[in-house]
């Protein structure tokens, strides 16, 4: 080895050593806190009942709508109490589902989501998996400086994730490291944040590594080729998507097709975080509750039901920014349908796209299931250690950009490039390199992703999925 690359590794797990000893203290006194990194609270005086802070007054009473839905909520609560106790048997299970699609109760979402992934059960089993993993990450992670910078903007607007170095933050660095170790064939991809921050919010610290484990692993969810090197499971979910529109909703797809709007600009965060931060938190904590029980299906549905309930809106924006804004940022503050509408209406359409048996894509190939024994130590790169530039792809990233490039070709060649902020940075260095505008090199451990674009609409990175 030569004596810079010594040096080097050396630099590096002294950084790595900084950054763990760093969320160990936490707030106590004494630690170092960059004033940037913590925000002026008296910007955000009004917190909803979720725990995001709005910088805009909230109303202070309660309209008869809303105050009604709780009223039923309540009553809901001790259904759902008496449910969750004897959930194993049969007649209960028949009722789950119906309760799931009128929304389990904010206040016993812990209980009801650890139940639903099977938490308790693997925790048993693999009693000192977490702890260890985490140990290990701090001696060999190549992960923690990405992961750090994700933990400093993930949910920034929410109480529990607000204060740098909080109890919350320490708890979602910790995950995120650990199963890094974990899961070694995934490591980290910056859209792990958004998932485990949302577990977070209901789950404890190894309650929630477990939970993303599930959530990675099993069959009913199978996230892993979602972040998987290449992202086959998000193609295979794209194209899914296509057909779906140009099956059912011809004339919405001829219109999106003619503005450019490619399904990659603005549905990634559907499919990777399963519509967080697209649409209203209240209805993506239900989307949520119903993921939970139906699995990847809903995905598929939900991608759809969004385009069927505001396609006349979307027939008279007659731009692609214009579009892209209202489905990625105005529906996020403004769905403008209620929450249990918008559910039923899934419900239905769940229903509808399983009896023309077009529920869920083409089933996955070996490519997108997990190869590597979890937890198993393996050797890191010298490259993959120091954060060095590799300037090749690997095989999976050259189909990957392949498949993109022919998805524009197919739309328009003579289009320019318009970049979603949704595009992971690992998906802009694959499709960079021949995309007009774009120009990227590629990390080996995604810490170094550089965008430079010549149209100002062009979003500056994808953050995989940060930024998502």
């Amino acid at each position: 080895m030569e004596e810079d690359e010594e040096a080097l590794l050396v630099r590096a797990q002294a950084e790595r050593e900084k950054i763990f000893q760093k969320y160990e203290r936490g707030r106590e006194p004494g630690a170092e806190i960059d004033p940037w990194e913590d925000p002026d609270f008296s910007l955000y005086k009004h917190t909803d009942r979720y725990g995001f802070i709005h910088k805009h007054t909230l109303p202070t009473r309660l309209d008869a709508g809303t105050t009604r839905r709780r009223e039923i909520e309540l009553e809901r609560e001790k259904k759902w109490l008496k449910m969750l106790r004897k959930l194993q048997r049969k007649d209960t299970v028949e009722k789950l589902r119906s309760r799931i699609f009128k929304g389990i109760p904010n206040k016993l979402r812990p209980e009801a989501w650890v139940k639903l992934l099977g938490v308790e059960d693997v925790m048993k089993k693999w009693p000192r998996v977490y702890r260890e993993m985490l140990h290990r990450a701090r001696r060999f992670s190549t992960e923690v400086r990405q992961i750090d910078s994700d933990v400093n903007r993930q949910f920034r607007e929410h109480l529990i994730f607000r204060e740098r170095y909080s109890v919350k933050q320490q708890s979602l660095f910790n995950v995120l490291a650990a199963y890094s170790m974990y899961n070694t064939e995934v490591g980290y991809c910056q859209g792990m944040s958004s998932v485990a921050g949302l577990l977070l919010m209901y789950m404890d610290e190894e309650e929630a590594f477990w939970g993303l484990n599930v959530l990675f692993t099993d069959d009913k969810y199978a996230m892993h080729g979602l972040f998987i090197e290449g992202f086959p499971k998000l193609t295979r979910f794209l194209t899914h998507h296509d057909r779906l529109l140009e099956r059912f909703m011809p004339r919405l797809k001829r219109h999106l097709d003619k503005h450019h709007v490619d399904s990659v600009l603005y549905s990634l965060k559907w499919f990777f975080v399963v519509f967080v931060e697209r649409v209203p938190f209240s209805l993506a904590l239900r989307v949520w509750d119903v993921y939970l029980m139906e699995g990847e299906r809903v995905m598929t549905a939900m991608a759809y039901t969004i385009l069927k309930m505001h396609k006349n809106r979307i027939l008279r924006l007659r731009d692609m920014d214009f579009i892209i804004e209202f489905l990625q940022v105005k529906l996020h503050s403004d769905f403008g349908y209620d929450d249990d509408f918008v559910i039923r209406t899934l419900g239905q359409i769940m229903a509808d796209l399983k009896r023309v048996k077009m529920d869920l894509p083409p089933p996955a190939g070996p490519n997108e299931r997990p190869k590597c024994a979890f937890g198993e130590i393996i050797e890191s790169s010298v490259e993959k250690k120091i954060g060095r530039r590799r300037p090749l792809f690997t095989e999976n990233e050259l189909n990957v950009h392949n498949a993109v490039i022919s998805r524009r070709q197919e739309m328009d060649t003579g289009s320019q490039s318009h970049i979603s902020d949704d595009i992971p940075d690992e998906f802009f260095g694959i499709i960079g390199a021949n995309t007009s505008g774009i120009h990227s090199y590629r990390s080996e451990n995604s810490l170094c992703t550089s965008i430079a674009s010549s149209n100002s609409s062009v979003a500056s990175s994808m953050d995989c999925v940060t930024k998502l």
